[in-house]
């Protein structure tokens, strides 16, 4: 149940974010908004607004189913394994990247949610890596394994293309998984070694019979019941009662002790 719930959360969190950037490009395009200008306008004061607004904005078809299908599969991976802090992790992701672009930029109109999507991609990445869970460390892997090409687009490769955005996103990811290293997901518990006199759990023993430290226990269960027994033999005490004439001064057997009766 609780993996289901986790899956919801996941799903409708990511649902949410995806209905608005396509919200946002269908309403652009049939009334000819020219919403577009509202992007990131690094350093310019009077479109402050932008921080805010640039990863709703869309250029193309193209440019938006790209980062739909990026943003699902990262933004589900977040809310899925990270969900304690998923939210406020994902908030500060959003205004970082986007803070990240409008002081270090050198200019333009930047759109798009690729920067959030470098965001999540560095957080995931990083938090696998720094995180003692090999749980998360697979999570790093597959990250790894389905985005690692995206690292040459943090290059200034192609005029058209926002590597500033990639680069303020990435840094924005790197920092929360640092800041938030020790909330959230709890490591794996370290496995202690077993005392070499304690005992193997009953519910364990039974349901590994054949297992060489079960038959082991069984062998000194069965060694300590014999050393009882023959203990017991050995300190038996009993008493002999010497009837009336008999010697007094007779010896008695064993360790007992020694009662007269006249």
């Amino acid at each position: 149940m609780l993996d289901a719930n986790r899956l919801f959360y996941a799903l409708w969190t990511t649902a949410l974010f995806l209905l608005l950037i396509w919200g946002v490009y269908a309403i652009n395009e049939a009334y000819a908004l020219n919403w577009r200008r509202w992007g990131n306008h690094p350093r310019e004061c009077e479109h402050w607004t932008g921080v805010f607004t640039y990863p709703f904005l869309h250029g193309d078809l193209e440019h938006l189913w790209n980062n739909t299908a990026t943003f699902f599969t990262l933004n589900g991976l977040l809310f899925y394994f990270y969900r304690s802090i998923a939210a406020r992790t994902w908030i500060l992701l959003y205004l970082l990247s986007g803070v990240g672009l409008w002081v270090f930029a050198k200019g333009g109109n930047h759109i798009g949610a690729s920067g959030i999507n470098y965001a999540l991609a560095a957080f995931l990445f990083t938090s696998g890596v720094v995180r003692k869970s090999q749980l998360l460390l697979r999570v790093t892997l597959l990250v790894a394994f389905l985005y690692g090409g995206m690292v040459w687009w943090m290059l200034p490769i192609d005029e058209h293309i926002s590597w500033e955005g990639h680069i303020a996103g990435a840094l924005s990811g790197l920092l929360m998984a640092v800041v938030f290293r020790k909330k959230g997901p709890l490591p794996d518990l370290e496995l202690q070694t077993p005392a070499p006199d304690e005992r193997l759990p009953d519910w364990w023993a039974a349901a590994h019979p054949e297992h060489p430290d079960v038959v082991r226990q069984r062998e000194l269960d069965a060694n300590q019941t014999t050393t009882a027994e023959d203990g017991t033999h050995q300190d038996v005490q009993f008493r002999i009662v010497l009837k009336s004439g008999s010697n007094k001064n007779a010896p008695t057997g064993g360790r007992g002790d020694l009662n007269s009766k006249e």
